[in-house]
């Protein structure tokens, strides 16, 4: 073996031996992103007296949120005897404390398909015990109610 070749060797023996450890202390893995919780939200909607449609006066009042996917909306019950709708928003994800901006919320009522609603209201809606107070989009068909829900279920109108 020539003088070259055995320094080659000591030296990649040498430093094969002493590899740095690019690893520093500290985490392996990034951090969890800590998403929001979800919850059960009851809805409660007072359906108003008399009918203004000519026909379907006997359909379901549904209900549509923000945070629902397209096809996400669902049917309020009616509660028997009275004008109250109620129904149960599932997986609602918390936004109170306010985070972000606050969820919409309205419903469709069949009794009031030839207003100039069309039959989207947001007026006399309850989400999680709290009568809404604060709405959007001006009046008719593009009113909507403002709303955060926090953990417990409960909602709250935007201050």
């Amino acid at each position: 073996m020539s003088r070259y070749t055995r320094l080659l060797t000591l030296s990649a023996a040498l430093l094969g031996s002493s590899c740095y450890d690019f690893h520093q202390s500290g985490p392996e893995d990034p951090s969890a992103v800590k998403t929001p919780g979800t919850v059960s939200v009851t809805v409660e909607y007072r359906q108003p007296n008399g009918c203004l449609g000519a026909s379907g006066c006997d359909d379901s009042v549904v209900f549509f949120g923000s945070w629902m996917r397209p096809g996400g909306q669902f049917r309020l019950q009616r509660v028997e005897g009275s004008l109250v709708w109620r129904g149960t928003a599932r997986e609602v994800p918390v936004n109170y404390p306010p985070r972000d901006d606050a969820y919409t919320v309205r419903v469709y009522d069949p009794h009031l398909r030839d207003s100039c609603t069309a039959g989207f209201q947001a007026e006399r809606l309850k989400l999680g015990g709290e009568a809404l107070t604060r709405y959007d989009g001006g009046g008719c068909e593009f009113q909507v109610a403002l709303v955060f829900i926090d953990d417990n279920g409960q909602g709250h109108n935007p201050y």
